[in-house]
């Protein structure tokens, strides 16, 4: 199926593309690397009046860091954070960005257009949830930064309004003696995961966990961030009474539902492993290691 007829607009600066989603309404959309939006086009279950393309706009595909912020443009491709030095100094960065359906995806999906979709299966809000990370919005009043905690509301809802456009996301890099991992399980590249998540230590010292931030991915409308389990963490030795406490935690706080990836239970149960695992990577990388990881296939 083709999708429904629309105008095209390319907006050469972010004033002007603020000043055309002012201009042409409500049934405007911006766009991007479309792997969202052109798929419901072709269904019929998007029919936007008018496109805008942010691709041309100086500065939106910068990755740059500065006074111990990661600052990453709208449209930068999932590809580019794999490939970039910034999956080395965050490496929950690489294994996320690694992971995302297929290398045509990646070459062309933008880390601003995830966001701004809010899709609950997504892997960029289950990751950076488990960072310190903003999202930044430019409108008619001007600019704006967001807590990322605060950006996604819902499933497929943000607080974005019509007018505004995605510019850039911040994270705050994690201090010395940190390590993270996202981890998802998947029965092929292209499909959403059945179950995601992220894990962020801070270590005392080698055994001592000093700060905690797990998130679940794919088991809520939103991703969730299981704060009894970081509690399960915090402050105490990771030994196995404690990670096993952290992923028990985890798996009461999941949401999920019954699918074509899996019951509800299986879910929940996915978690759990994926949680502890995550836990292993993220303390060995806190310490010093180079360790593998990111999506995880059926099969393998």
């Amino acid at each position: 199926m083709y999708a429904a007829p629309f105008s095209y607009h390319r907006a050469a600066s972010l004033q002007e593309a603020v000043k055309l989603l002012q201009e042409l309404g409500e049934e405007a959309r911006v766009i991007a690397g479309g792997q969202s939006l052109i798929p419901l086009m072709k269904m019929r279950m998007a029919r936007p009046a008018a496109l805008i393309d942010i691709n041309f706009i100086s500065g939106l595909s910068d990755i740059q860091t500065s006074k111990g912020e990661l600052r990453i443009g709208a449209t930068v491709r999932h590809a580019d954070l794999e490939n970039s030095s910034a999956g080395t100094t965050i490496p929950i960065v690489h294994d996320c960005a690694a992971g995302i359906a297929d290398v045509q995806v990646r070459n062309q999906g933008t880390i601003g257009g995830s966001l701004a979709e809010a899709d609950p299966s997504g892997d960029w809000g289950t990751a950076l949830l488990a960072l310190e990370s903003s999202v930044i919005c430019a409108g008619p009043d001007g600019q704006r930064t967001v807590p990322l905690e605060d950006f996604i509301k819902d499933a497929y809802t943000t607080v974005l309004a019509h007018n505004e456009v995605v510019t850039a996301i911040q994270v705050k890099i994690p201090p010395k003696h940190s390590g993270g991992a996202h981890l998802a399980f998947k029965r092929s590249a292209p499909v959403y995961p059945t179950a995601s998540a992220s894990v962020q230590l801070t270590m005392e010292d080698h055994h001592m966990c000093k700060d905690a931030r797990i998130v679940l991915g794919c088991v809520g409308l939103t991703a969730i961030r299981a704060k009894e389990a970081e509690k399960a963490l915090q402050g105490k030795a990771l030994e196995e009474k404690n990670v096993r406490a952290a992923a028990d935690a985890a798996r009461a706080a999941a949401e999920p539902q019954s699918d074509m990836r899996g019951s509800a239970d299986y879910k929940r149960l996915l978690v759990g492993t994926l949680v502890k695992r995550a836990i292993g990577i993220a303390a060995r990388r806190a310490r010093g290691e180079s360790v593998p990881a990111g999506h995880e296939y059926a099969g393998r």
